[in-house]
């Protein structure tokens, strides 16, 4: 099965042109060095599955309980949120986690997200540990990326030390 599906629309466009592109479209969609590319197409049979839905509601339902236990302003996010990496890369992961004031009912991306987490999929399962991996780690605010494979029920937990990323050998 291949990993991502690209658009009939194959110019490069920049993040704010592909967020104003995807608001006149159905499904989740990524912005791959400039190309618009749909993580799920259901008119191929490629819906979200059930499983990977419940377990993205678990990881967000962790990530609430853990932040009402710390005392910190952050906030938990499920996916449809946007994580711009650079002028034409951004990503939807299944959660994320932000610090600071809430953002506006109309924020789509947001700036500065603290916690990445991405939930294995047979098809975007090569993107989550590599590309996405090295990309989320670009942006200075991301101190932790969680990959969790619900098949072998492991989280793989790369994060931020000082200047350093430490990646799980998992």
């Amino acid at each position: 099965m291949p990993a991502l599906k690209k658009t009939d629309d194959q110019r490069k466009m920049t993040v704010d042109e592909f967020l104003e592109w995807g608001e006149t479209r159905e499904g989740h969609w990524e912005l791959h060095n400039g190309v618009p590319v749909r993580l799920h197409d259901p008119a191929r049979g490629h819906a979200e599955r059930m499983g990977h839905i419940r377990v993205k509601h678990r990881v967000v339902m962790a990530l609430e309980d853990v932040l009402k236990r710390i005392d910190r302003l952050c906030h938990a996010v499920a996916d449809g949120a946007t994580v711009k990496i650079d002028d034409d890369v951004s990503y939807e992961p299944d959660a994320l986690v932000y610090c600071g004031a809430e953002l506006n009912d109309d924020a789509i991306i947001v700036p500065e997200p603290v916690i990445i987490v991405e939930v294995l999929s047979p098809s975007t399962a090569y993107k989550d540990v590599s590309a996405k991996l090295a990309d989320y780690f670009r942006l200075p605010s991301v101190m932790h990326y969680l990959i969790v494979d619900p098949k072998l029920q492991r989280i793989q937990h790369h994060y931020r030390h000082g200047e350093k990323v430490k990646l799980d050998p998992a």
